[in-house]
Order: C-alpha cells, then structure tokens, then sequence
C-alpha cells in the first residue's frame, strides 16, 4: 500500500471548534478510517501535531485524544520540513502573523473563517500565498451539510424553477451567565469588538459563501445590527459590557435578481426546524433547508390558502410539505472539506474554495457593517 504522508500543523484546536470539528472529526476521523482512499493501494494519510500557546491544554488534547506531538514553539514546527501544511483555527485577530509565517515558511495555508477582521488584511492573505505559489483554502464547512446538500441537488435538477427568493432564520438564545444553572455556551470574546467578536463579522462570512453558492452572487446588501444584551458574565465570573452586536438583520441583493434575507441572533428562542432553516421560494416549487433536512412543496401540490382570522385555522401547514429522503451517506461536513483540500495538496486536485473566498466573506462583514451605520444600502464591488 502506498501512503503519502502529509505532516500537519494544527493550530490553536483547543478551543471548542478546532477541538471537535477539525481534531477529533476531521483529521483523526480520516486516520481511524485508515486515511484518504485515492486507489485500492493508495492513501493519503494526515501526521499531525498540536501547537498553541497554553502547554497544559495542548498536554491535555494530547493525552485525550492520543496524539502524541504537540508544541509550543510554533517557529521550530514551522522549521520542519516534515509538516507541509499549516491549519489555523486561533482567534481572528491572531490570524494574520501566524498566516505570514507559515507562509514564509513555504507551508499550504488552510484556515478557519473569518480569516481576518478587516478585507484589506483578508486580502493580503490571499495575495502574499499566490505570490509565493502555495496552495490555500478557507473553511467553508456549511456547503456540505446534508440540508444544502440536498438542496443543491434539487437545484440542479430544476425543481425550483426561477429561484425568487430566500428567507433564512438562524439562531438561538445565549444564556449570560447570569444564572448559575443556565451557564454561557459560547466564550465571552464573541460579544467584546475589540477582541474580534460580533454577530456580523462571524455568521456574515458563513452567507457570503452559503449565498454565492447556492443561490448567486452578493452585489449589495442593507443590515442593521443591535447589541440587545449589553452586559454578561465571562469565564471568570465577573460581569463585563458587551461591545459588540449579538444580532444583525440583513437583506442581500443579488446579481441574478434574487432577494435573501437573513436574521441572525444569539438573543432569540428557537420555534422553527433547526438552528438554521431557510425558507427557499422558486416558480415551480419551494424548500426549506435546515442543517441536515430539506423539506419540499411543489407548485403542483401547493394547496390554496384561505385568509379567515374569525376561526381556529384548521389547515396544519407544516403537514403540507415533504421531505426529501437521505440517497447517500452524509460525512461531516468539515471532514469532507478537510479530505478535498489534502487532496488538493497532494494530489493537485482542484479547491475553488482558497482565501480570496474568504476574503469575500469578511468583505461581506465590512460592508454590513458600513450598511448599519449609514442606515443606507451599501454595493458589494468585486475583490479581483
């Protein structure tokens, strides 16, 4: 059995996403399946090492997952001729130095969104692996969830006809801490702007790339963000003043015509199928797509709905769409990504997805945000 060997410096996984996702559900999912299969005598098989700030957490993944190399000399590991690809899952605003020296290092760049806080240093990111001839790509992990899976599928087939427009609802309530038996789910930089956090500059980059590829491209957009909870407890228990948005209201225009709106929050409960659902309306049927199911009601079954608010409406409208069954198995999303971006690296296999698509996506943040604070529709130009 031939095995290319790929040495990968995964950076900055301790935190809840690099741990799950890509540690434990991407690059050790594909080692316990024996690697990436290329032939009946062929693999291409991850090699990987941790690297981070704080060595007692790295120890701690280490011992937990069974992954015996970890550092925290990230420019000796760098050094290593033996790891050829770089990951970086570190907080945005940490992004750009670790970026530039593995890019000075030689190392194919692969990383988390956003990519950076501002488009022109997004951009810089691009342009500085281009020049120097490496591979690159953003993690763009939604693309392959089941739900949009589907409705790719569906697309592809003609089922919407003239897609009209989107309607996407994402979300849930966010305790803040405040209440011992209600603890926080996510850490307390994600409502601080000065440490990178915000609704905007996160889930805006995530649409960009949901929107692009799925329905069109973004020309122009109007947002309006708020920062309804203004106080939370940290890590620490000590409460602090939240400065950045914890939800963002947005339309998007797009160049073929077609609207999408999106609400996005971490201060709404949930009454809808999924944390995120998106209600797609074409000319000949429509859908709603969540993470992992696709409903649909075409134009031949769509009944007649009746306007009567004087009486109980008897019509249960969620029993008047069907779901489109699972054909295939579906892998983890980042899993997937991660097996097409090594491929990429080994076999030079195309990757559309590098870091000008993330560029795009911190684009989108920028120009929501001038959007809110204009009050005003704001175009969306072409990066390249």
């Amino acid at each position: 059995m031939k095995q290319h060997k790929v040495g990968i410096i995964l950076n900055g996984v301790t935190g809840r996403m690099g741990t799950n996702q890509h540690l434990e559900r991407s690059i050790l999912a594909i080692i316990e399946q024996g690697g990436i299969k290329v032939s009946d005598d062929e693999v291409i098989m991850p090699d990987p090492i941790l690297t981070g700030r704080n060595e007692n957490k790295l120890k701690a993944l280490s011992a937990r997952y069974g992954v015996e190399k970890y550092s925290t000399d990230l420019d000796a590991v760098l050094a290593d001729p033996d790891y050829e690809v770089f990951f970086d899952a570190s907080s945005t605003l940490l992004r750009k130095p670790f970026v530039e020296k593995a890019v000075a290092a030689g190392k194919a760049i692969y990383c988390e969104k956003p990519t950076a806080a501002h488009v022109e240093d997004a951009v810089y990111l691009y342009r500085i692996c281009r020049e120097a001839g490496l591979k690159n790509g953003v993690v763009q992990d939604k693309l392959w969830l089941p739900g949009l899976r589907k409705f790719q599928m569906l697309k592809d087939q003609g089922f919407f006809g003239k897609i009209l427009s989107v309607r996407g609802e994402f979300g849930y309530w966010v305790f803040d801490g405040k209440v011992a038996d209600q603890p926080t789910q996510r850490p307390s930089w994600n409502y601080r702007a000065e440490d990178g956090g915000g609704m905007v500059l996160d889930m805006h980059c995530h649409w960009r790339y949901v929107i692009d590829n799925l329905f069109g491209n973004v020309k122009a957009v109007s947002c309006r963000q708020a920062t309804h909870l203004d106080e939370r407890i940290d890590e620490s228990g000590n409460a602090y003043t939240c400065t950045a948005d914890d939800a963002a209201y947005a339309t998007f225009e797009l160049d073929n015509g077609v609207i999408c709106h999106f609400n996005s929050s971490w201060t709404v409960r949930v009454r809808r199928d999924d944390l995120l659902c998106m209600q797609v309306d074409g000319t000949e049927g429509s859908a709603v797509v969540g993470l992992r199911k696709c409903l649909i009601q075409p134009h031949s079954a769509t009944p007649k709905a009746v306007w009567n608010p004087d009486v109980d409406n008897p019509v249960s409208y969620f029993d008047q769409w069907t779901e489109v069954p699972d054909a295939c198995v579906y892998e983890n999303a980042f899993k997937v990504q991660w097996e097409l971006f090594l491929r990429h690296v080994v076999l030079d296999e195309p990757f559309r997805w590098t870091l000008l698509e993330g560029a795009k996506g911190v684009q989108l943040a920028e120009r929501s945000m001038e959007s809110n604070e204009k009050r005003a529709w704001v175009d969306v130009e072409n990066l390249v």
